[in-house]
């Protein structure tokens, strides 16, 4: 599933169309998490795109009097291609069209969405998100008020996307790991040092999953159409019954918040 680090690339790699109008938005399949509103598409006539950027696992298009909201769910990708090109592929759902390029989204499992939203709808939407976990706002005082008087498992309050967004299950394991902190430990039972330890390392992994492309697991590939190379780099995701790249341990393999978490029992002790 693309996580923040893949929805980052795909984001960079959409940079160049800021500035540029979008013509229109043709419909090849609706059928996505929620149906598309053919009705809404079928108005959009030449609108100028103020800005592209991330909010939390989206995909955020603005323009001047709206927001184009698109999450990339399970098997999500985006496709560049130029304006003349009429190439279409299997479970190809939406294409962007611009005056010279234009960009494709496909979505295999159907899981990821396309919304338009008011200013005022993009509002409540993005006030109902925790911070990114790449700016200042996340840091260790802020991670303490969200977790102090907590009972749940360390692992879940960080995947929880009201307390911070985009730390999906690959990195999550991989940021635990980093600091040294077992995934089922209490929210609560963190010390000071621990959790400045964590928010040191999300902020570490995110940076280097994303200088990487992000991770290819089975379905992302970047918008060129190339693989995310962090793979190479996970120590701990996947690896269950592999040696602990700092001590050989074995690494275990447990469910948490029904996702598959990978830890070394030597390495990251539950306090």
């Amino acid at each position: 599933m693309p996580e923040l680090p893949e929805v980052e690339t795909s984001v960079r790699a959409l940079k160049p169309f800021e500035g540029k109008v979008l013509e229109n938005i043709s419909i090849l399949n609706p059928k996505l998490r929620w149906k598309v509103d053919t009705k809404k598409i079928s108005s959009i006539e030449n609108l100028l795109i103020e800005n592209i950027f991330r909010r939390a696992k989206c995909i955020v298009m603005q323009f001047k009097n709206s927001f184009h909201v698109l999450h990339l769910g399970m098997t999500g990708t985006l496709r560049i291609q130029d304006a003349g090109n009429n190439r279409t592929e299997k479970h190809d759902h939406l294409i962007f069209h611009f005056h010279d390029k234009c960009f494709v989204f496909n979505d295999t499992r159907k899981f990821g969405y396309f919304k338009i939203l008011s200013i005022e709808e993009y509002k409540n939407f993005d006030c109902k998100l925790g911070p990114e976990p790449l700016s200042k706002n996340f840091n260790a005082k802020y991670l303490e008020d969200q977790t102090t008087k907590s009972s749940a498992a360390i692992k879940n309050l960080i995947m929880d996307q009201k307390v911070v967004v985009g730390v999906g299950n690959i990195y999550a394991n991989e940021a635990l790991f980093t600091a040294k902190i077992h995934p089922l430990t209490k929210g609560s039972h963190l010390s000071h040092d621990e959790r400045k330890q964590l928010v040191a390392a999300i902020k570490t992994v995110l940076t280097k999953a994303i200088a990487l492309g992000g991770t290819t697991l089975k379905d992302f590939y970047t918008p060129e159409g190339n693989k995310g190379y962090f793979k190479i780099k996970l120590k701990v995701y996947g690896k269950a019954g592999a040696p602990c790249p700092n001590c050989n341990e074995i690494i275990s393999k447990i469910i948490v918040g029904q996702r598959a978490s990978f830890f070394c029992s030597s390495c990251q002790k539950i306090s």
